[in-house]
């Protein structure tokens, strides 16, 4: 069965309906999203996943099946990368927890949008371009290399981000943090506050994570329906991760080893299967593969940091 327009309204629909009910009646009060909660709701989304992608199954067939699931998998294997990000910026502009949720839900509305954008520019420069697989898998190699070599830094400063000089320097800012809205307005001047220039750092940090995830997205499948709808899914639990792991992130220390794996790989194989399907060799790194090498490798990495740090954690009741 192909894809037809009934599906994109009928997943849209979806989308906006559970946003609508996550704004409006779950969290229409600003309040602390609790480690326990978090984790029931990121069941919740992920149980979704699980049930659309049965859906995809009897539809669509059971290579759409997979292709769904390896790329739900590899963008929820890499936001967990940018949970991190957001920690650094929420802390950066001193943001309550109570007030996090209602940035990252708009954050989530603007990332919908740069991914849709973003997909369909990829497929179309893949159906014109066959060499651009070539470019996209070059550049997740370079990407998981320096993943690996990049060394973690204490001065993250969000201002210094273009987006953000350049809004500075067309819009009045205020440091005032009273109100928890994203803009105020004081002697009939609208100024915005730093809960706005919060969400457009995460705007920002969205869209740099993109260009990784989508590439690595497009690698599994090249049906627009099938890269979307895996990446809203990964994105729309995002938020419920972030809550979930904010307390236990000392135990993802080697997380970015196996992201730095996992897109080596996956650069390694868009141009070893665009050269072997170039000269008709009877060679392709399957999607089945890589689901195995992308389990295997968070899998290891998060083992490693759990072991190694109850052996930190031992060491430290020791010497007490």
């Amino acid at each position: 069965m192909d894809v037809t327009i009934s599906f994109w309204i009928g997943f849209i629909a979806f989308v906006f309906i559970m946003l609508s009910l996550d704004l409006f009646v779950f969290h229409k009060k600003n309040q602390v999203v609790h480690v326990k909660e978090a984790l029931l709701w990121s069941l919740f989304w992920i149980s979704l996943a699980i049930i659309f992608n049965i859906g995809v199954y009897y539809t669509l067939g059971k290579v759409k099946a997979l292709e769904f699931f390896t790329g739900y998998l590899i963008e929820e294997s890499l936001s967990v990368d940018n949970l991190f990000v957001f920690i650094l910026i929420f802390s950066f502009f001193k943001i309550e927890p109570k007030y996090q949720h209602k940035i990252l839900f708009w954050g989530i509305i603007g990332a919908i949008i740069m991914r849709a954008v973003f997909i369909f520019a990829g497929v179309a420069l893949i159906q014109k371009f066959d060499w651009i697989m070539y470019i996209f898998g070059v550049f997740l190699l370079y990407t998981g290399i320096k993943m690996l070599f990049e060394k973690e830094s204490d001065d993250y400063d969000p201002n210094k981000n273009v987006l953000i000089r350049g809004f500075k320097k067309v819009f009045p800012v205020t440091d005032d943090m009273s109100h928890p809205h994203f803009f105020i307005k004081k002697d009939k001047i609208l100024y915005a506050t730093p809960f706005f220039i919060a969400l457009l750092v995460i705007e920002a940090s969205d869209l740099i994570f993109a260009v990784d995830s989508i590439p690595a997205v497009l690698s599994v499948s090249k049906d627009p329906f099938i890269v979307y709808t895996s990446n809203i899914f990964a994105i729309l639990g995002l938020r419920s991760l972030y809550f979930a792991l904010n307390g236990i992130m000392s135990y993802f220390h080697y997380l970015k080893y196996a992201l730095s794996g996992i897109l080596s790989f996956i650069g390694i194989k868009m141009c070893v299967n665009e050269f072997c399907s170039e000269l008709d060799y009877n060679f392709h790194i399957s999607n089945f593969a890589s689901l195995s090498v992308i389990v295997g490798l968070l899998t290891v990495s998060i083992l490693l940091s759990i072991a190694v740090k109850k052996n930190e954690e031992r060491k430290e009741g020791k010497l007490k």
